[in-house]
């Protein structure tokens, strides 16, 4: 039996998809044959990628949604559900890290802006994703975590606990939704080509020391990491759940 990576029919959901990481997947998607929705706070940025998909050859419906507020994230939801009757992914990406530097000075506001849009934005998007796949007896949930979700790093504590949440979540949900047949599992990111990382990546000397951890030499493109997710999606990784698929250029090994 062959490896089957096609996404064709299937709806997709992809949070943070104004760019990075998330735009990467949810274009990967589309080329795949997913029907992708795509969300983030702003709508103007979205249309520019949902028609640039659409121009391709692709469907997509952009939808704005703030993952840290609930009544967005139930707008998004009965959107899609009023157009397509049915979600079969979900790509939790949306992040933020509004605080660089020492744990010692993070302010509660700061802290409090990290943990709701990666943590509890994660986990009811996720939760209301798993409510509609239960029924359905099928789905797959991929949530974007971070390398630094599974070791310590330098300025990033908060943000480091918000991953590493996230990677504990994956693996609560995948034990829930498995009888279900409903699978969740996390992609852990090393240093990426996305606005998010561009001062690691700009900064000469933070970007030389993260090189030295890193033996591929190199940091990643969105690209590279939209090629898990499309595993992770798609009947190629039908008994794969619980999993965290580290792709940081051998950063942990």
């Amino acid at each position: 039996m062959g490896i089957n990576l096609s996404l064709a029919n299937k709806v997709a959901i992809v949070t943070g998809a104004s760019r990075g990481i998330g735009e990467a997947i949810a274009r990967t998607f589309a080329e795949n044959g997913a029907k992708v929705v795509l969300s983030s706070r702003k709508q103007e940025s979205l249309e520019g990628v949902a028609s640039s998909i659409k121009k391709s050859g692709g469907e997509a419906l952009a939808v704005a949604c703030h993952t840290g507020k609930m009544e967005m994230i139930d707008a998004l939801y009965d959107k899609v559900m009023s157009a397509y009757g049915r979600v079969d992914i979900l790509v939790n990406n949306a992040a933020t890290n509004p605080y660089f530097g020492s744990a010692l000075h993070i302010s509660e506001s700061e802290y409090d802006k990290t943990f709701d849009v990666n943590t509890k934005g994660y986990f009811f998007m996720a939760q209301k994703a798993g409510k509609i796949m239960s029924e359905q007896k099928s789905g797959s949930i991929i949530n974007i975590a971070s390398v630094a979700g599974i070791r310590a790093s330098q300025m990033q504590a908060v943000y480091g606990m918000t991953k590493a949440a996230v990677i504990l979540m994956t693996k609560a949900y995948a034990k829930e939704l498995g009888p279900y047949g409903v699978r969740c599992n996390a992609i852990c990111p090393g240093l990426t080509e996305t606005h998010f990382a561009s001062v690691l990546i700009q900064t000469k000397e933070i970007y030389e020391i993260a090189l030295k951890d890193i033996p591929l030499g190199r940091h990643a493109q969105p690209s590279e990491i939209a090629g898990a997710a499309l595993y992770l999606a798609s009947d190629a990784s039908s008994f794969t759940t619980g999993s965290v698929i580290v792709v940081d250029g051998g950063g942990t090994a």
